[in-house]
């Protein structure tokens, strides 16, 4: 297959580009040059440095490299996105929103007009084609047996600890179909050993964290530049005024530290339980198994997205509210329009409205969705 390899300048993009030459795949490499810290973000913002080790890797490797810009579709599809839920009290995901919007979405345009079949990926997760054929026949699982035809389909990655598939629940099935993930099978202490066996450059590089290829850009300082400080009353579930914050934007719900009021006990600690707009309040209260606003088994998700079959009947699933974080056995009972309601079996800490809940029928991606509202228990 002629296929592109989107690399980040990391090590796991270093591995899949070098698994698919090795497998004699006709392979490209393409640094997707998404942001420059042209705004002076407090927080390293290292694409040059990416850049380089990434071009050094296609070198190593003999393959053509190129850097296509995508910062003006980048800010428009996913950072007016990340914008405008935190200025509307709700917590966006933008890793999510630059796989399908991005990596499977502009860049596949791009490759498309490039003569390109598919796009491959360091993410950790693993694709079953249509049919039922295993990418890599080492990662079958036997409960996947099943009398239904699926359409090309994702896994989770067989690192437990390194699985990447809740970033890929929003998915379109048409984007599942060419997309390729070569290390998903692998454990990362696998793939370091892989990388040294290649000699790539990036063998012994950190994983790096932050938003999507924009870099080590800590998410509160990113939005203090792009969103003004709103303070206002920090108060408990009494009312009571604690405290004050700089901007309900800044918060996530169930955060525990970072909200600048003192615990009150040793061994106790006040954490976010709601962010109230109308009054600018941010409330919190001492974290239990019981606390009021913390716990919810039902919840409202809209904007529905399957990555194969439609999600169009109730039934027993697995959902993910947050990366993470276990799934959680649920029914998902659909409600038209995009719209679904979901009820876990047991109660789940700090369900979020904007964040995005994947699903799962065991290993299994079966899409995502965004939460909506939260019944709290």
């Amino acid at each position: 297959m002629k296929i592109l390899a989107a690399m980040s300048g990391g090590v796991d993009s270093s591995v899949a580009t070098a698994v698919l030459v090795r497998a004699g795949h006709d392979v490209s490499g393409v640094y997707m040059k998404n942001w420059i810290n042209e705004e002076n973000i407090i927080g390293h913002c290292p694409w040059e440095e990416d850049i380089t080790d990434a071009e050094a890797v296609a070198k190593q490797l003999g393959i053509p490299f190129r850097v296509v810009n995508l910062m003006t579709e980048y800010r428009e599809k996913v950072v007016k996105y990340l914008l405008e839920g935190y200025q509307a009290g709700i917590t966006p995901n933008p890793d999510v929103m630059c796989n399908r919007e991005m990596k499977f979405g502009v860049l596949w345009d791009w490759a498309q007009e490039h003569g390109f079949e598919a796009i491959a990926t360091g993410h950790y997760a693993r694709k079953l084609e249509a049919g039922g054929s295993m990418l890599d026949p080492v990662s079958s699982n036997e409960h996947l047996e099943s009398s239904i035809q699926y359409p090309a389909s994702i896994l989770r990655g067989a690192d437990p600890n390194k699985d990447q598939t809740y970033f890929l629940a929003m998915m379109q099935p048409q984007q599942v179909r060419i997309a390729q993930f070569p290390i998903g099978h692998l454990l990362k202490p696998e793939l370091r050993d892989l990388a040294r066996e290649f000699g790539l450059k990036t063998a012994e590089k950190k994983d790096s964290q932050g938003i999507c290829f924009i870099g080590q850009v800590k998410m509160e300082d990113f939005l203090r530049t792009f969103v003004p400080d709103h303070p206002g009353p920090i108060v408990n579930l009494e009312g009571k005024k604690l405290g004050e914050h700089r901007g309900l934007h800044l918060y996530t719900l169930g955060q525990r530290k970072g909200h600048g009021v003192a615990s009150p006990l040793h061994k106790q600690a006040y954490v976010v339980v709601a962010k109230r707009p109308q009054t600018n309040e941010l409330v919190v209260a001492i974290e239990s198994p019981d606390t009021p606003l913390l716990w919810a088994r039902k919840a409202t998700l809209h904007s529905i997205s399957s990555t194969g079959l439609p999600l169009h009947a109730e039934r027993l699933l697995q959902a993910q509210p947050r990366y993470r974080c276990p799934a959680g056995n649920a029914v998902f009972r659909p409600l038209g329009d995009g719209r679904a309601e979901l009820e876990y079996t047991d109660p789940q800490r700090a369900l979020t409205p904007g964040q995005i809940c994947a699903l799962y029928d065991g290993d299994r991606l079966l899409g995502g969705a965004v939460f909506e509202t939260i019944q709290h228990e």
